[in-house]
């Protein structure tokens, strides 16, 4: 809103033009989302708390997280409000793929809303049955799977980039572009939200992933610096960078109250909606290979649940009795029940996402 304000006056005032360069909205927008979550953190915090919107812990978990029982959740409400109303001010908003991006995070965020909130009512860790949070996402993320195949201009929009080679892509077709983007969506909306189990665990990747992103968005946007780079130009995906900030921003800025001790949770309002997010992002620049390089912290933990889930059932079957491959899952409670402390497996996750997404970015110029 911002922008335009300021794109109307610069017919009158030329050095407001400066504010047609990306790179200062998407400043200005991690600026916008840090202030808004510093601003208002506290006071959204307590207003959980008069609400008695707390966390459910599980029993059968690490006993060291008996302590969290009641810490604000549904902290994700937060970083969405950060992320729209900083996306809001500073992008275009003629630009389709802002909308997509802006109506992907509030209806995972919506569907995470729901299922917190029945959460916390219930005072148990179900919330939606699975068959309906299921059903719910997979209408979201054909969505968004249709809506962006129809309305792709180029061929390099509906290809499977191969990172790492030159010029090489898949044609996927209709049938193929939409089943992937559909995965990619819905996957990492709950990969994210399977990681999302230990404080700063999820946010600090998840904002390392949308900061590389942000950048193949910002490089794939511009003709120039694609062609230079051999990735595919995806005419108005440098717009996305002002979205991709607004969520570091707001990211940074909600990881200030849920660093540990976490004085709040992002709870499936967050971690579904953000997750979402990073996965749409993918699919618009073409980096749906690639980012599963650099969540690689989300894809294991997700692997580590479906492996865990699938070897006891297939064990219990057989053999009368389930067995576990894992210790406990997700990883990170693998890790937990080891004896590493909560703040050891965070950092080193964070760590080890930090050099995934570097081997990620290397992707730009290694083909």
């Amino acid at each position: 809103m911002l922008f335009e304000l300021f794109k109307w006056l610069s017919v009158d005032f030329t050095a407001l033009n400066v504010f047609n360069y990306l790179s200062l909205r998407a400043v200005l927008a991690v600026i916008t989302s840090l202030l808004i979550s510093f601003t208002f953190g506290n006071w959204y915090i307590k207003k959980l708390g008069e609400k008695s919107f707390g966390q459910y812990v599980r029993k059968d978990g690490p006993t060291t997280h008996l302590n969290k029982m009641g810490t604000p959740t549904m902290g994700g409400g937060l970083i969405l409000i950060s992320i729209l109303v900083s996306t809001l001010l500073w992008a275009d908003l003629t630009n389709e793929y802002i909308w997509v991006l802006l109506v992907v995070s509030a209806g995972f965020g919506g569907i995470g809303l729901i299922d917190d909130y029945k959460k916390i009512t219930k005072k148990k860790a179900d919330g939606l049955s699975a068959v309906s949070k299921y059903l719910l996402q997979s209408i979201l993320g054909f969505g968004v799977a249709i809506y962006l195949f129809l309305n792709a201009t180029t061929p390099q929009e509906t290809s499977l980039l191969i990172p790492f080679f030159k010029d090489l892509s898949i044609p996927l077709g209709a049938f193929g572009f939409i089943l992937l983007t559909y995965i990619v969506v819905v996957g990492s909306s709950n990969a994210v939200n399977l990681t999302d189990g230990l404080d700063g665990l999820a946010i600090m990747p998840a904002v390392m992933v949308a900061s590389a992103l942000g950048l193949f968005a910002y490089l794939g946007g511009n003709i120039i610096f694609s062609a230079y780079l051999g990735i595919p130009y995806i005419v108005g995906a440098g717009e996305v960078t002002i979205f991709c900030a607004g969520l570091i921003g707001a990211g940074l800025g909600f990881l200030w109250f849920n660093a540990y001790p976490a004085e709040v949770f992002m709870g499936d309002l967050g971690s579904l909606s953000i997750g979402a997010a990073i996965g749409t992002l993918a699919v618009i620049v073409r980096q749906e290979i690639v980012l599963f390089i650099m969540a690689g912290i989300f894809v294991v933990e997700t692997v580590s649940v479906v492996l865990q889930v699938g070897y006891f059932r297939y064990t219990k079957k057989r053999f009368g009795k389930g067995r576990r491959i894992f210790l406990m899952a997700p990883l990170h409670h693998h890790y937990e029940k080891k004896g590493w402390k909560e703040t050891q497996v965070v950092v080193r996750f964070w760590i080890i996402t930090m050099m995934l997404v570097l081997i990620g970015l290397t992707s730009l110029k290694i083909r």
